[in-house]
């Protein structure tokens, strides 16, 4: 079995309050291996390839906060698409010129278990142990309520070829290493 690589963020809340250590940490402590590392002030060029125009994509994101919505008794006349690409805009005006450490992580199963280490996109619904569980309280009411994306620390990519784009947006091919990690062994080996 092959190892996977995977795209981690640590977003501008991370960096201001002093966070990228304990991220670090966590994925190390999993077994992943650091390829990749770089603080970076991205462009908005940068950032609109991470969040693709994908009307497709945007519509489904609309639908589901519609439907999130409409659980707290909330209506819109906006559509999905409307919503979708609202959302979009607000993602990348929050990463747009602001620093934000890339990493690139690899090891057996890398996006899932990142996903996992990094808990629920919301805050609120992260579970004790996890990234944004253990170290934030943000909601997508307080999202709403100020009109923004959520403030959750860390992007994680959550499918192989999402991670895959993801990282060609924010490594050049000459920026990752291949090297053994010493205690890869030991992770995976009863040698």
């Amino acid at each position: 079995m092959k190892a996977e690589r995977t795209l981690i963020l640590a977003k501008q809340d991370a960096i201001h309050r002093g966070l990228v250590g304990e991220i670090v940490r966590r994925f190390e402590q999993k077994g992943m291996k650091i390829v990749g590392m770089k603080l970076i002030v991205p462009t908005k060029e940068m950032v609109g390839k991470h969040y693709p125009d994908d009307d497709a994509m945007w519509a489904v994101t609309g639908e589901r906060t519609i439907e999130t919505w409409k659980e707290k008794g909330r209506e819109t006349d906006e559509t999905p698409l409307q919503v979708g690409k609202r959302i979009r805009e607000w993602n990348i005006k929050s990463l747009t010129g602001h620093p934000v450490i890339a990493m690139c992580f690899e090891g057996y199963h890398a996006i899932e278990v990142g996903r996992k280490i990094v808990g629920h996109t919301e805050p609120r619904q992260a579970l004790p142990g996890t990234i944004r569980g253990d170290l934030s309280v943000e909601s997508y009411d307080l999202a709403d309520y100020y009109k923004r994306p959520l403030i959750n620390l860390v992007h994680a990519a959550g499918r192989p070829h999402e991670a895959a784009r993801e990282i060609d947006v924010w490594f050049k091919k000459e920026e990752l290493f291949e090297y053994t990690k010493k205690d890869f062994k030991m992770f995976h080996s009863f040698e």
